[in-house]
């Protein structure tokens, strides 16, 4: 038998005296630790329960979050198959079918309004890269990086950026910057001769 078996044996058979109070104590302390085992591994499958219903309610939520707007879509789906109906059967009355498809137009701004969303303003502003995309840059006498078309519209929903606009952005004319430039350059001057 090697050295450490020996030691392990010694340990097994190594016994403690106690009193029938101290033992009464250590028998009380295990019942106590019994206890608390029990109540956390009740705990633990509470938790992992729980935990498990909440991951389905997120997934029901996700699936049916947008129900409130699509049952909103639907009537101004509606309304848009009347228009195709209308326009299949070739009515001639052109102004009264394109009222009615400003309509529906005008009922789906008012529900996406509703939703939180709003269009970004563009035309005549400052470029911002943060709400507006580049598409295209003319000369243009109006102050570099300003806004002179939007070709497509930006919308925000609740205050953050949906989609940027895509705008048309003003540079200004060769000829102008020049001016510019010579005027600046006749200020400089002058500040030096009077500094």
């Amino acid at each position: 038998m090697s050295e450490k078996d020996k030691k392990d044996n010694n340990k097994k058979e190594e016994k403690v005296t106690l009193s029938k109070s101290e033992f009464d104590s250590l028998q009380e302390m295990a019942n106590i630790g019994k206890e608390y085992n029990e109540k956390l591994l009740r705990l633990h499958a509470d938790f992992e329960n729980t935990k498990k219903r909440f991951e389905r309610q997120s997934q029901e939520y996700a699936q049916f979050a947008n129900c409130g707007i699509i049952a909103e879509l639907l009537n101004i789906l509606d309304d848009l198959e009347r228009a195709v109906t209308a326009a299949e059967k070739k009515q001639e009355d052109f102004p009264a079918f394109l009222k009615g498809v400003e309509m529906i137009l005008s009922h789906l701004y008012e529900m996406l309004k509703k939703n939180g969303l709003k269009p970004i303003e563009a035309k005549g502003k400052q470029f911002d890269p943060n709400m507006h995309e580049a598409l295209m840059q003319v000369e243009s006498d109006a102050f570099d990086g300003t806004v002179l078309e939007e070709l497509q519209k930006g919308y925000l929903l609740h205050e953050k950026v949906l989609r940027t606009t895509k705008v048309k952005v003003s540079k200004q004319k060769e000829n102008n910057k020049e001016q510019e430039n010579k005027e600046e350059v006749k200020e400089d001057k002058k500040e030096e001769e009077n500094g």
